[in-house]
């Protein structure tokens, strides 16, 4: 059953990484980000947990409905209901699976689920079968393995072979395994059991000890062929393995690792870009490959070297994972064809003229307010982010801050074609545009984040800006991009808002997975 040649690669962005505290997205966001990770060639896109809440199930199906070439997972407890669901999210996927999962450590089976061990394996074994009813390929994930014993863990993994699990995951749930440990817990599960010839193991690492990269590639080392990871690490608590990470270490180090993925690197920048855009969480200047330092090197040292040779100090090339060295810079005077060219250096395709003209209007919009336009800037205006409503749109905003007063707003907006005005003031110039929103909009929600990113250098950069609203049990992020930061942080909010007008029963409360 295992290619020892392919390494899987199974993104969780849109599931686990959704667990990490305050990175709900909606809908079209999800959506987004799983184009780009087909476009990225992953292998499995777990796109949901559609027992979870109406959202979960909505964007899995919208995500199955789409998604084309990469396959679609959802995640289900080892409950009829739970799969039953998560079938009926996949019914329309060219490519499904459902990943069914029931926890095996001691402490959980008697604190949490209150089940014997004979209790457990039954109830995995009636959900692997009732999953394969439904779709081909289940995958089967005992919860907490680092802490199963391991007599018992080999027992249910073979019992859910016999019953059609094709995949059997290995999750790190809490993170508490060291590499050698993890990965000799991988070697002798294979050993040991007497069918794990009929299914490709995977392993899913938490990075609570900071090991979950560490610990995925030991197991890959020791016969681990599918790995559950995410963009940038995202992740519950501490995030999970990075997926940018996984990949470049086996492409890098193919003198090590016999296997390969079929991921196309040149995708990985544009991937991160985006998750960073839509859920709010920049991307550390030192983290690796997708961090603004990766290829940076300012010792005088290592600049001599990467002059002479860049073999030096890099061990990978920035073109590999989506940079160019290029120094091409375009400009409100630059043209169609330089513009074009720009987009196939950067693998950013346009699926139809319709499109790239869309992309070259927004081009030239932002030329107008920036004398030079950077890669990062086409990155962003190519993630097509959706920046306002139909319902709500800025109409005109003027907002004054001097020494000597509290700033004061002066905001217009056009909700459903008509105009309304309202002026407050405020501790600053965003706090003042906001209260003035307020008053001209009936809904009561609790901003709980506000986070703002440059996406160039300059004084003359697009401001980014992610803030995060929540009204009752829902939590929507709404995203803003422009050179005035002031006038970005408006347009984010009025995205937030737009989106609970749009959306009002789309609830976004979490069940735990692995």
């Amino acid at each position: 059953m295992r290619n020892n040649d392919h390494l899987i690669i199974f993104d969780t962005t849109l599931r686990d990484g959704e667990q990490s505290p305050g990175a709900s997205m909606d809908i079209e966001e999800k959506l987004q980000i799983a184009l780009a990770l087909n476009d990225l060639n992953v292998d499995v896109i777990e796109a949901g947990f559609p027992i979870a809440s109406n959202g979960d199930f909505a964007a899995v199906k919208e995500i199955s409905d789409t998604i084309k070439t990469s396959r679609v997972c959802a995640l289900a407890r080892a409950l009829d209901k739970d799969i039953l669901r998560a079938a009926d999210a996949l019914k329309n996927a060219k490519l499904s699976r459902i990943h069914t999962f029931i926890a095996t450590s001691p402490i959980h089976m008697e604190m949490k689920l209150k089940m014997t061990p004979d209790q457990v394996i039954e109830n995995a074994v009636n959900a692997v079968k009732l999953a394969k009813d439904h779709v081909q390929d289940v995958e089967f994930s005992p919860e907490d393995a680092g802490r199963s014993d391991f007599s018992f863990l080999c027992k249910i993994i073979e019992k859910v072979i016999d019953a059609g699990a094709s995949t059997i995951n290995i999750p790190d749930t809490v993170g508490y395994n060291l590499p050698h440990q993890f990965g000799s817990l991988i070697s002798d599960i294979i050993k040991t059991v007497p069918n794990s010839d009929k299914a490709i193991f995977s392993v899913h690492c938490h990075n609570d000890l900071g090991l979950a990269v560490s610990n995925s590639l030991s197991s890959v080392l020791n016969g681990a062929r599918q790995v559950e990871c995410t963009i940038n690490g995202l992740g519950e608590r501490a995030g999970n393995a990075a997926l940018e990470e996984i990949v470049m270490t086996v492409k890098t180090r193919s003198d090590i690792f016999s296997c390969d993925t079929q991921i196309n690197t040149k995708k990985i920048m544009n991937c991160s870009k985006l998750v960073s855009s839509i859920t709010g969480f920049p991307v550390q200047p030192n983290k690796a490959i997708v961090g603004k330092n990766a290829f940076a090197h300012e010792s005088g040292i290592h600049q001599d070297g990467i002059i002479k040779s860049r073999e030096t100090y890099e061990i990978m090339k920035a073109e590999d994972i989506g940079l160019v060295s290029n120094s091409l810079v375009l400009g409100k005077h630059s043209g169609r064809n330089a513009f074009k060219q720009k987009l196939e250096e950067l693998d950013i395709e346009c699926k139809s003229d319709e499109s790239l003209n869309d992309l070259f209007d927004r081009f030239k919009e932002l030329a107008d307010k920036k004398h030079e336009i950077y890669d990062e800037d086409i990155i962003r205006l190519s993630n097509n982010i959706t920046l306002t409503g139909d319902d709500i749109q800025l109409d005109h905003m003027s907002v004054l801050c001097n020494s000597d007063s509290k700033p004061h707003a002066d905001i217009s907006l056009n909700i459903k074609g008509t105009i309304k005005n309202a002026t407050a003031d405020g501790d600053g110039a965003v706090d003042a545009a906001y209260n003035a929103i307020k008053k001209l909009i009936d809904i009561d929600v609790d901003l709980k984040l506000y986070s703002v990113n440059n996406i160039t250098s300059g004084t003359d950069a697009q401001g980014e800006v992610t803030v995060r609203v929540v009204k009752d049990d829902l939590i929507v992020n709404g995203h803003g991009a422009d050179t005035d930061i002031v006038k970005a942080s408006v347009l984010a909010y009025l995205n937030a808002i737009n989106k609970i007008f749009q959306n009002p029963d789309l609830k976004t409360k979490k069940l735990s997975g692995i």
